[in-house]
């Protein structure tokens, strides 16, 4: 199917793109013009994504401010970021140590942080910005055995509402999305905790007014609108892509 190509002459840069939701937004992206360069820890999957659609790639740690500067002063300016790195640790609160806390939390709140400041100064100076965070229904709504990571997205959805009323004066959007169970690596990790992971999974799936895991498609769908101008009065929002899992 021929897509619209709405991303022509924009560079985008798509932190964890390497495999699931960021893979996918990379293909989506790149499918209506876009200048990809993916940005991932794994630099294996980075690359082969790279390399199937014809994107740029380069190791990044969302972790460490100066990794996402060197990116952002090699690969940028960029008109579009994406901050879809993630991980969790499962396991009810009680479990967790501080170690935990902070390896989750680095990645899933501190990176986002992290890149975006990075890429800012460019979007400020070209008077345009499009600004995608990947947060989850899970900081929203809360989700039993991911308290740390519950948290994290919270604070993802809160900042971006900041980042979008200092931003608008320069031409600069910030939303996120809030996908709910979605078939990827990390939430398949759950299953190798046994039956709490199992019981984790299937609690989300039946929660879903859809009864399903959606898949990183349906979620890239929704980052390229608000990556695009069709989104252009759009901004410090949160749409939920969860199978109405975060309905109220």
């Amino acid at each position: 199917m021929l897509r619209p190509m709405r991303f022509e002459g924009r560079r985008a840069l798509v932190t964890g793109g390497g495999s699931g939701i960021g893979a996918a937004t990379a293909r989506r992206l790149t499918a209506e013009g876009a200048e990809v360069v993916i940005g991932d820890i794994n630099e294996q999957g980075a690359a082969e994504v790279a390399a199937e659609i014809g994107a740029a790639s380069a190791p990044l740690d969302v972790t460490d401010p100066e990794s996402a500067s060197a990116v952002a002063a090699e690969h940028g300016p960029f008109a579009i970021l994406v901050n879809n790195a993630g991980t969790d640790e499962f396991g009810f609160f009680i479990e967790t140590d501080p170690g935990q806390w902070q390896r989750v939390l680095a990645v899933n709140l501190v990176g986002v942080l992290a890149c975006t400041h990075a890429v800012l100064p460019g979007m400020q100076e070209a008077g345009y910005g499009r600004i995608v965070n990947i947060a989850s229904e899970a900081g929203r709504v809360g989700s039993k055995g991911s308290a740390v990571y519950s948290a994290a997205k919270g604070g993802v959805i809160a900042f971006t509402k900041v980042i979008a009323r200092e931003g608008a004066r320069f031409g600069i959007t910030a939303n996120s999305i809030a996908p709910g169970p979605i078939e990827t690596p990390l939430l398949m990790a759950a299953l190798e905790l046994g039956e709490l992971g199992e019981k984790i999974v299937e609690t989300m799936r039946v929660g879903t007014q859809l009864r399903r895991l959606g898949r990183p498609d349906e979620v890239a769908a929704a980052v390229a609108f608000l990556a695009s101008d069709d989104s252009s009065y759009v901004t410090g929002e949160t749409l939920g892509v969860s199978g109405g899992l975060g309905m109220v």
